[in-house]
């Protein structure tokens, strides 16, 4: 199990800079300073808004910003409870994961590379919780 813990955490490194370099260069994405401050701060606004089948968004621009923000976070709902014990608590995770989020999406709005998006903060959240339960899962199996 030392083995895998000595993997996870170089792995984790080198995604968490990945995810980083997505949220703020990839994309074409350029940082600008000056200009207006973009930000929801209303719970599901933007989800509600990429459901809309009517409303002239890309399927592709729908199926990046629903689907890319929960999934490009479950890697760290597995991995930080792996190799940080006291993240194994749900609770802690969550609050940990809120935090760093929270800096992450207030980085964005800052730097004029995209927006403070309360909704993205909520399927960031579901991205980790599903990664959460599929390490709770694999343990509890390997157990058995």
């Amino acid at each position: 199990m030392k083995w895998l813990r000595r993997l996870i955490g170089p792995a984790l490194i080198l995604y968490s800079v990945t995810v980083i370099y997505w949220m703020f260069i990839g994309f074409g994405r350029e940082i600008h300073t000056g200009g207006i401050l973009k930000y929801n701060l209303v719970p599901l606004r933007t989800v509600f808004l990429f459901l809309n089948l009517g409303n002239g968004v890309a399927l592709t621009d729908r199926l990046v910003n629903l689907i890319g923000n929960i999934v490009v976070f479950v890697p760290f709902g597995f991995m930080l409870p792996f190799i940080r014990n006291r993240l194994y608590s749900l609770t802690r995770l969550t609050l940990y994961a809120i935090f760093i989020i929270l800096i992450l999406e207030m980085m964005q709005m800052l730097l004029h590379v995209g927006s403070f998006d309360v909704d993205d903060l909520l399927l960031n959240l579901v991205g980790i919780w599903t990664g959460y339960s599929l390490l709770r899962f694999s343990k509890m199996n390997s157990e058995m």
